[in-house]
């Protein structure tokens, strides 16, 4: 049974910094990519960032380019989202998500979703 378990999220002043991390557990790694999607209330699911288990090969989205930063864990299946520099705009549900093929862009292609941790970015 595939889990993704995501922690981390939290309220925090702008400019401040958050680290998310993703516990995964019952996927074959080497065969998945792993993604951070988030929503924001009244807006569409979004792309954040991804990294491919087998190679480590990274994908950023350009609004949180140079800002967030992704990475893994092969030791303890844990996939992080290091969030800094946050702004208001970054605030929104975070879901982890694993998916074998299909763009990595697509929310809807990926097989499984973890169940979302809020973060929240005051002025």
């Amino acid at each position: 049974q595939v889990q993704l378990v995501e922690s981390g999220g939290g309220l925090v002043q702008a400019g401040g910094s958050l680290r998310l991390s993703c516990a995964a557990s019952g996927l074959t790694f080497s065969t998945y990519t792993l993604a951070w999607f988030r929503q924001a209330p009244g807006k569409e699911r979004e792309f954040v960032a991804a990294i491919r288990w087998s190679g480590g090969s990274t994908f950023i989205a350009d609004s949180v380019k140079g800002r967030f930063t992704i990475s893994r864990d092969n030791a303890k299946n844990t996939m992080y989202l290091q969030m800094t520099s946050l702004k208001p705009e970054d605030t929104a549900e975070y879901y982890c998500a694993a998916r074998k093929s299909g763009s990595i862009y697509y929310a809807p292609v990926y097989d499984y979703w973890g169940q979302g941790t809020q973060v929240t970015v005051s002025s």
